[in-house]
């Protein structure tokens, strides 16, 4: 039966917050701070949070030192998914990704289309894998941050739900 299994044991994962904008602050990041407080909720660590512009090369040299860290295992982007000039998420982390994680898309906008219609067309959220680190890429909305993250990436980084998760798999991500 699809669900969490609580005879298992919960396993905590390490998860880095990366807000992307050109006008959030510490003071405003609320997508971020509900980011960060769901993922400390649920019984995981956060492993850093920041906050860079949209800029290309800004976005992949942070993700890049989370991703070389080997104490994070998961890094959640909020912002910069969208249409405009200045969204630059998915360019500058899709070419990081070794594996793309096609149906976090699908299901994410099945999730969007369920809280907000065909407004959901106009988000480009997206997910990978980069040297054995989960990357996923949500809009900057607080309803999408909590749609992203409660129905979809708290059952899937919880290693208790079945029939299986992403924390299951982390130990073979780096196979060959």
């Amino acid at each position: 039966m699809p669900g969490i299994n609580e005879s298992l044991e919960f396993v905590p994962v390490r998860i880095a917050v990366l807000t992307v904008s050109d006008t959030r602050t510490e003071k405003d990041d609320t997508s971020g701070d509900l980011l960060a407080a769901r993922i400390k909720e649920a019984g995981h660590e956060l492993a850093g949070r920041t906050i860079v512009r949209d800029d290309v090369k800004a976005i992949q040299e942070k993700v890049r030192d989370w991703i070389d860290d080997e104490s994070v295992d998961v890094v959640i982007s909020t912002g910069g998914t969208g249409l405009t000039g200045r969204d630059v998420t998915p360019e500058a982390l899709m070419p990081l990704f070794e594996k793309t994680i096609d149906g976090f898309s699908a299901v994410f906008h099945k999730v969007s289309f369920d809280s907000i219609g065909l407004s959901t067309l106009q988000s480009r959220a997206c997910a990978g894998v980069a040297k054995g680190t989960f990357i996923f890429c949500l809009p900057g909305s607080n309803g999408a941050v909590k749609d992203g993250w409660d129905k979809v990436l708290s059952y899937q980084l919880d290693i208790r739900h079945r029939p299986c998760n992403f924390v299951e798999i982390m130990p073979r991500l780096m196979e060959r």
